[in-house]
């Protein structure tokens, strides 16, 4: 192929001109800029048409217009008819109710795992669904955890810790099937590696309450986890105790997921669930 028909290819051009390159990325950077400038007018104003909105961000009334389509598509934006103007969508309040269920079970969530962590010596973390892993937002540590390690803002596997089978387990179908599609990563010895194995144990966490692991992510570290519900009972969090297996051993798992259990019904009620 010559050089003449390489770059008759978009793509082979694109891949022989960086400096192109740098300049569309330059402009998605400057096209985004703009959009959430879009929905920062509309916040301050309410009502926005489209020439007052190009007038703000200093663009032709075409680039405004062509903003306003891409976000009303996405559902951030909606237009009244009758006036012709802009106004924030409901695509904007789904996006801030879900920072603000993250936000109010983290702290809501302080006072409940502190005591937790008191009562049971361990570390207890909240942890929330994020894409394919589970986060933790909140930690308290107990007595006996001093020198565990921090899980606040770390991302882990769903399949191989007892939160991310909280929330796994509670999933609607589809999305839960399309996650247990996905290879399950190992991680040491005792780890659920196969969808049909792992679907069989979601099912008794839905029946028992509570999702535990032994070593399942780490040697030598087991844990206990519950779920937290909004107050629409749609679990949006899991609430975990763990620790060194010779500190929860088998036989003291039970009691301590009991007790897990107990603590995430507290900060379900507290986040309206049973009202």
């Amino acid at each position: 192929m010559t050089r003449t028909q390489k770059q008759s290819d978009g793509s082979e051009e694109k891949a022989a001109n960086p400096e192109k390159n740098g300049r569309g990325s330059a402009s998605a950077v400057q096209s985004v800029d703009r959009a959430v400038s879009v929905l920062e007018i509309l916040a301050r104003h309410g009502e926005v048409g489209v020439t007052e909105i190009a007038d703000e961000l200093d663009v032709h009334k075409s680039t405004a217009f062509r903003l306003l389509g891409v976000l009303e598509n996405r559902g951030l934006v909606a237009q009244a008819k009758d006036r012709g103007k802009y106004y924030l969508g409901a695509g904007v309040l789904r996006l801030a109710g879900a920072a603000a269920v993250r936000l109010d079970v983290s702290q809501e969530g302080v006072p409940v795992c502190r005591e937790l962590a008191d009562e049971l010596g361990e570390t207890v973390n909240i942890g929330v669904l994020d894409d394919d892993a589970a986060v933790n937002i909140m930690q308290a540590r107990g007595t006996a955890s001093v020198t565990a390690q921090n899980w606040l803002g770390r991302r882990t596997p769903l399949h191989a810790t007892s939160s991310g089978k909280v929330l796994l387990a509670h999933l609607p179908p589809t999305l839960r099937e399309g996650l247990l599609a996905r290879s399950l990563p190992r991680f040491t010895e005792r780890t659920i590696t196969g969808a049909s194995v792992l679907r069989g144990e979601l099912e008794a966490v839905v029946e028992q309450g509570y999702a535990v692991t032994i070593e399942e992510l780490e040697l030598g570290l087991a844990a206990a986890a519950a779920p937290i519900r909004a107050h629409d009972g749609k679990v949006i969090a899991a609430i975990s105790v763990s620790g060194p297996v010779y500190r929860m051993s088998s036989d003291r798992l039970p009691e301590l997921a009991k007790r897990t259990v107990a603590a995430g019904a507290e900060l379900s009620r507290r986040m309206g669930y049973g009202f």
